[in-house]
């Protein structure tokens, strides 16, 4: 009998070991996690995101949020969900400036790390994501007050200034100050860590943001009889995301090499970054820095979160990025046809219609090895 207790006694002693090393691994791969990027931006995809305009936002049950940011939300629930679409245009401008790359920006389903591990590394893409999805927090924020989505906040009227010349101020001046204010205490909340991560992260932030303001626009329209413009009124204007996206790809395409210093502080060992070669123009508040090599992104690689090049569709006739030589680097490329419906012989008809036809037509698509 005492010998079957003492079997039970040590299974239920193995059985608590391994689940106190499962917390523990756990907590640290979470840990880990939320050490490299936010996994807060998973707000922005699958079923999360679907749910934010038909449910109220319950602050807690969003992942990775440290204390500073779980208060903002629970004090400004009602801009959550502006914060979460900014997320959302973030990704979608990166996708697309990336779409001829060979990292081309691709999240993953069901993970609270959407970007899997491709961001883990301090490198040129973990600083261009996160200027985009900082700029697209505070664009999304700017927006939603201009448009009267959120009640909290509304129209610039700070920075008006007096009239120019055949004009006067009107509409509603959108508050990009409002906009990158939100953005800043809430993406930046978790970047408090006196390491070299954390002050990559905020400067990359701040481009981002910065990017808004170096980008708005006097936006204007005419008033009087039969189209004429007696009277223009304006006011100032974010630009199409677009713009911002265009404005930050050239900005990585720049993006500054730094090196990592430490320094002791009266709080400790603190990290710092400094340009790396001294004779390129340092880096300002409007650039990108980053401090680790990227990966080449050829070949599929669970470790660095590279997904390979392999199956891509590349551009034949492309000397860039985009061409076959490179994007599929040098393993050569695949040709295939391919059939596409397209509407053809389009006729207008007056008054007012446009009728056309429908054709076949064969193009040839050819896809990495």
């Amino acid at each position: 009998m005492s010998a079957h207790v003492g079997v039970l006694l040590k299974r239920f002693c193995e059985t608590l070991r391994m689940i106190y090393l499962g917390c523990f691994l756990l907590l640290c791969g979470l840990t880990h996690v939320i050490a490299s990027y936010p996994i807060w931006w998973s707000l922005a995809v699958g079923h999360q995101y679907s749910s934010i305009g038909t449910q109220p936002i319950l602050c807690a049950s969003i992942p990775g949020l440290v204390p500073k940011q779980l208060r903002f939300c629970r004090n400004y629930v009602e801009i959550m969900p502006s914060v979460a679409e900014g997320v959302k245009i973030g990704i979608q401008e990166c996708q697309h400036q990336f779409r001829g790359r060979r990292w081309n920006c691709t999240t993953v389903n069901d993970n609270l790390a959407i970007f899997g591990p491709v961001l883990d590394k301090a490198t040129r893409e973990s600083a261009f994501v996160h200027a985009i999805a900082s700029a697209g927090v505070a664009f999304a924020v700017t927006r939603a007050c201009a448009d009267g989505s959120a009640t909290i906040c509304g129209c610039d009227t700070r920075h008006k200034g007096p009239p120019g010349e055949g004009w006067k101020w009107g509409g509603c001046s959108e508050d990009v100050e409002f906009g990158s204010m939100v953005s800043r205490e809430f993406a930046d909340a978790r970047e408090n860590r006196p390491d070299a991560r954390s002050a990559m992260n905020r400067h990359n932030n701040e481009a981002g943001r910065t990017s808004l303001n170096d980008n708005m626009f006097l936006k204007c329209k005419c008033h009087g009889l039969s189209g004429s413009c007696e009277v223009k009124t304006c006011w100032w204007s974010q630009p199409d995301f677009r713009v911002i996206g265009d404005y930050m790809k050239d900005k990585y395409d720049s993006a500054s090499e730094m090196v990592v210093e430490k320094h002791k502080e009266s709080r400790g060992w603190v990290e710092t970054l400094r340009p790396k070669y001294n004779y390129f123009k340092p880096p300002t508040e409007r650039d990108l820095v980053y401090y680790e090599s990227s990966p080449n992104f050829c070949d599929p690689n669970p470790e660095t979160g590279s997904f390979g090049t392999r199956d891509r569709i590349c551009n034949l006739t492309s000397h860039g990025i985009d061409g076959c030589d490179l994007l599929c680097c040098g393993r050569g490329h695949n040709t295939r046809t391919e059939k596409r419906k397209e509407k053809c012989h389009c006729i207008f008809h007056w008054c007012c219609y446009v009728s056309c036809q429908e054709c076949v037509r064969v193009y040839d698509v050819h896809t990495c090895k």
